[in-house]
């Protein structure tokens, strides 16, 4: 056991250090140092209804600017003194405001308590599934008035120290194959990279509802086929319909023998490492756009890779450290990581993950793609009632109050929902498997008492 710990620790402190090397070396690459062009962080300090003006005072200046209001922003929508997203248009070679997005919400009680349970939920799914529990919490910063590309960042910047936590645990349980984990991270890492790219390109067309809607609509199209997928699995494994085994496009994939091959002990798998190039970069690309990579890079490992879902939830964990930390430097070089958020989630997390890791031990394969595919269905429903919200924010589509209410309130249910099965089926699961083991040790030892 020390010996694990002892190598732990020395792959951990390497990664640290060619990763922080490598990221201020490649930050004109990476894209940080500021939003996108067409964005602009600052406050506004005066804003004047009659001339539909507002006087506005960028971050990385001292001189303030006088800027025009556009058609789809009313002197109502500018909150003073607040630092904000501005989007800004050019008409006739003059600068206007095409919308504006308050960059960090107030915390009331009621968010607080909110943000902390849904870090506690979200870290238990991270231990348990290996998904880092982005699906949630992304989504559950949005709805509690996070801007989308705000939410992306300060969730990843959340995923690196609790993943190294889930990662240590899983591999002490021996599930997580480190090997094959830092194989992953190394296409992940330039996966990030574009999704970073891809995020201030949408910021700097179509502002911060823009980003909203990328986010949402990738959502519901990446949970609904990947969860169905998944959930359809679980459910055949779980009817006692099928065997655990390895998939199909799994055992074709192993047969590819381009080098360089590898070898990967814990997975018990071997295959070319053309083949985790894909899965890799899905994983970083998604990871750094909407803040998800593990519900495309565990499945990945499962149904490409042939990893069982232990070892590919535990091994997920590994490239969410390495990832979240490569992404969070370049979010916070772009200033859009909200601290607040990251530690109120994290400090939550660190506990939830942990449970979820020894969850992991008491629990049947299947189990952890029931919870994973449920979820993804439940938060896809989440996502998919905000999309006609985002749609007319944008101007594409028009929609009364009383309708974007009750779509509100559709995604703010889904969501409680979501949690609430995650909850409650990895502890149920972990009570039930608990009990059984003590229920084997018991009468194991009633055994060895009666031989004597």
């Amino acid at each position: 056991m020390g010996g694990n710990r002892q190598k732990m620790k020395k792959i951990i402190a390497v990664i640290l250090m060619v990763f922080l090397t490598l990221s201020l070396a490649s930050t004109a690459f990476a894209g940080g140092g500021g939003p996108p062009k067409g964005i602009k962080k600052g406050v506004f300090i005066e804003v004047d209804p009659v001339t539909r003006t507002a006087v506005f005072k960028p971050s990385d200046s001292e001189e303030p600017m006088t800027l025009k209001l556009g058609e789809s922003v009313e002197p109502e929508d500018i909150d003073l003194n607040k630092k904000v997203l501005v989007s800004l248009g050019k008409h006739d070679g003059e600068e206007f405001i095409k919308s504006v997005s308050v960059m960090f919400m107030d915390l009331t009680l009621e968010k607080l308590i909110a943000l902390l349970v849904v870090g506690l939920i979200g870290g238990l799914l991270s231990g348990f599934i290996g998904s880092g529990g982005a699906f949630v919490l992304t989504p559950s910063m949005m709805s509690l008035g996070a801007p989308g590309a705000v939410a992306v960042a300060s969730n990843m910047c959340h995923k690196f120290p609790k993943a190294m936590v889930g990662a240590y645990k899983r591999f002490k349980y021996g599930q997580a194959d480190i090997k094959l984990g830092l194989v992953m991270a190394i296409s992940a890492i330039a996966g990030v990279q574009i999704g970073i790219k891809i995020q201030k390109f949408i910021l700097n067309k179509w502002g911060n509802a823009g980003s909203n809607l990328y986010v949402s609509v990738a959502f519901v199209v990446i949970l609904v086929i990947v969860g169905t997928y998944v959930f359809y699995d679980a459910w055949k494994l779980a009817r006692g319909g099928a065997e655990v085994k390895v998939s199909k496009l799994a055992l074709a994939m192993q047969k590819i023998k381009i080098p360089p091959m590898l070898h990967f002990k814990r997975a018990g798998v071997t295959l070319s490492a053309w083949v985790t190039i894909p899965v890799g970069l899905a994983t970083g690309m998604l990871a750094a756009t909407i803040a998800v990579g593990g519900f495309i890079g565990v499945p990945g490992m499962i149904y490409v890779v042939g990893a069982s879902a232990i070892v590919a939830s535990a091994t997920e964990l590994v490239i969410a450290f390495i990832m979240g930390l490569w992404g969070s430097i370049q979010w916070g070089l772009s200033g859009l990581i909200d601290i607040r958020l990251t530690l109120l989630i994290l400090a939550a997390s660190l506990f939830g993950v942990q449970l979820g890791a020894l969850g992991t031990t008491y629990v049947k394969d299947y189990v952890i793609k029931v919870v994973m595919g449920a979820v993804m269905l439940i938060v896809a429903v989440s996502r998919g009632a905000k999309v006609p919200i985002y749609l007319s924010e944008l101007g594409f589509t028009s929609l009364d109050p009383k309708t974007a209410s009750v779509l509100n309130e559709i995604s703010f249910w889904a969501l409680v929902t979501a949690l609430a099965t995650a909850g409650v089926i990895i502890t149920g699961a972990m009570i039930k498997g608990m009990r059984k083991a003590k229920a084997e040790e018991r009468e194991a030892a009633a055994k060895e008492a009666a031989s004597h």
